[in-house]
């Protein structure tokens, strides 16, 4: 058996996650050694690791730190719209004891309490963005405005904009991306395009702008699966500037050269959601600006990766 996959059956580790962090930080060994990344166990072998801190109780996972504020981009008495950071998850993970602020706990913070429709880990949630992607998300104040928020991303009646840096030059100024996505068998917490059994999904791409060995995106989803714009554009040989699960094997990319500056979360952000207002029906749009990392990288790449004419 590997070795984090033991340490995460036992109780007081819990998850992979932090069994491969204790491993990393010199925290387990075998038969009095320590332990390397991948190692795998035979039977008889002895196994000591100094248990990590006990993890909370509540269900949104405080650290005893203060929540960080979200910043608001609409707000009424039925819902409200914030502009996610990168780096914190929409709510816990599923079925995994979780440690930190989400954007559900924050929002309780900030805002009281919100309707615990889709569970008593998930208030006001009505649709998530990954954990590393930034921008808009709407949540729900009251269980009439998620219930009509919920219908509508479930008809794909709401408008979704993205932007994506990617590496690779872009073959073509704008196209669809029509490819079924399932869970990776070989990798359960990953998705992948399959030619059957999967879930139908589409995202349109619109080229922006070109650089030597980048491109710079607008992604329209029209589906809304778990990772699509990441797996899609990974899928045509567009893997995502920074993405550490998505990687292209179509294509060998180049890494982000060293001097340029790198962001530390994949490179993809929520920049514009339009809905039908739950109640009064009116039209909304809500919009992101694009935050720091990327204008950066943008603005070295605009200066050291211009196309040759």
């Amino acid at each position: 058996m590997r070795l984090d996959v033991f340490l995460a059956k036992q109780p007081e580790v819990g998850t992979r996650v932090r069994a491969k962090e204790l491993i990393a930080q010199g925290r387990v060994s075998i038969e009095g050694q320590r332990a390397k990344p991948g190692a795998f166990l035979l039977a008889g072998l002895t196994v000591d690791f100094t248990a990590p801190t006990a993890l909370p109780d509540d269900p949104f996972g405080s650290d005893a730190t203060t929540p960080p504020l979200l910043r608001v981009l609409y707000a009424d008495e039925w819902i409200v719209a914030i502009d996610k950071p990168a780096g914190l998850a929409s709510h816990p993970p599923e079925n995994k004891k979780f440690r930190g602020h989400t954007v559900a706990s924050c929002a309780v913070a900030q805002f009281g309490p919100l309707p615990t429709v889709a569970g008593v880990d998930r208030p006001g949630i009505v649709h998530r963005l990954d954990r590393e992607t930034s921008g808009v998300m709407v949540l729900a104040r009251t269980e009439a405005a998620f219930h009509g928020l919920q219908d509508q991303f479930r008809e794909r009646l709401t408008q979704k904009e993205y932007r994506a840096i990617t590496y690779g030059e872009s073959r073509f100024q704008s196209d669809w991306v029509e490819r079924q996505i399932a869970t990776d068998p070989r990798h359960p917490d990953r998705m992948t395009v399959v030619t059957e059994g999967g879930r139908e999904a589409s995202t349109y791409f619109e080229v922006l702008e070109r650089f030597r060995g980048f491109t710079y995106f607008t992604c329209k989803p029209r589906s809304g699966r778990t990772h699509q714009i990441r797996v899609h554009m990974m899928s045509v040989g567009h893997s995502l500037v920074a993405d550490k699960v998505y990687k292209s094997r179509k294509v060998q990319h180049e890494d982000l050269p060293l001097e340029a500056p790198a962001p530390d979360r994949h490179c993809l952000h929520a920049l514009r959601l339009s809905v039908l207002h739950p109640v009064t029906k009116a039209p909304l749009e809500f919009a992101a600006p694009l935050p720091d990392d990327f204008n950066m990288l943008l603005k070295w790449l605009r200066a050291h990766r211009p196309l040759r004419r």
